[in-house]
């Protein structure tokens, strides 16, 4: 019986490509933060978390390896799964600042899930698991968006600001330049959605962004209540 050289190329192909993806690098995160008052104001909507509604506070959406050139890595080790266990003692934090918005309503697990696999398996080089989270959290609470908006007169009251006022204000209240996302609500107004600061690879000092992502915002955009 001939050996079937074919499979066995092919799986020595995907063995070599899992070991690669394992061993890249990454230059910087992504620390993304979003306005749940942007996230359920669309035609798509909200579900509130098991744990109920969420505080009118920016929420995490993820801890994300960037390249300097604009890409990313995503889904790097298989094999490493999320694991609830790792996250015990940070349940309470991640339930107030990284709460699930998605429908149906849910205990915020499938959301943690899909951002440590797609994500956090791409800075295994520098974080497991637990310290993936935890990292998030300390970074959530060194920065806190609302408070340096309001500190610039910018409140979510359905009112209407200059992107670069928002932009100034964060600026000034980190250090970095940011990068806004906007989305847009069901009467097509462009609203505050998502705030995107970078971090070094340790995860611990934020810094000026290699790049930034498009914002796709209007001059002005709507800072909507939740």
């Amino acid at each position: 019986m001939k050996p079937n050289f074919s499979l066995l190329s092919k799986l020595l192909i995907l063995q070599y490509l899992s070991a690669l993806c394992l061993s890249q690098d990454f230059d910087f995160f992504y620390f993304v933060q979003q306005w749940p008052g942007a996230y359920c104001d669309t035609k798509q909507s909200c579900c509130y978390p098991k744990t109920g509604k969420p505080a009118a506070d920016f929420g995490i959406h993820g801890l994300w390896p960037n390249y300097n050139d604009g890409s990313w890595p995503s889904n790097c080790d298989p094999d490493s799964v999320f694991d609830k266990s790792q996250i015990s003692e940070l349940m309470s934090s991640m339930n107030e600042k990284w709460p699930s918005l998605s429908c149906p309503s849910s205990n915020g697990f499938r959301f943690w899930s899909h951002e440590w696999e797609k994500h956090g398996t791409c800075a295994e080089s520098e974080l497991d698991q637990r310290e993936y989270f935890e990292t998030a959290l300390k970074l959530k609470e060194k920065v806190n968006l609302l408070q340096i908006l309001k500190d610039a007169d910018i409140e979510p009251d359905d009112g209407f600001y200059s992107l670069e006022n928002i932009s100034d204000a964060i600026k000034k209240g980190t250090g970095f330049t940011p990068g806004i996302e906007c989305n847009k609500d069901s009467a097509h107004n462009s609203q505050l959605y998502q705030v995107y600061l970078c971090v070094d690879t340790s995860g611990s000092n934020l810094i000026e962004c290699p790049i930034l992502p498009r914002s796709r915002c209007g001059s002005n955009i709507q800072f909507p209540k939740f």
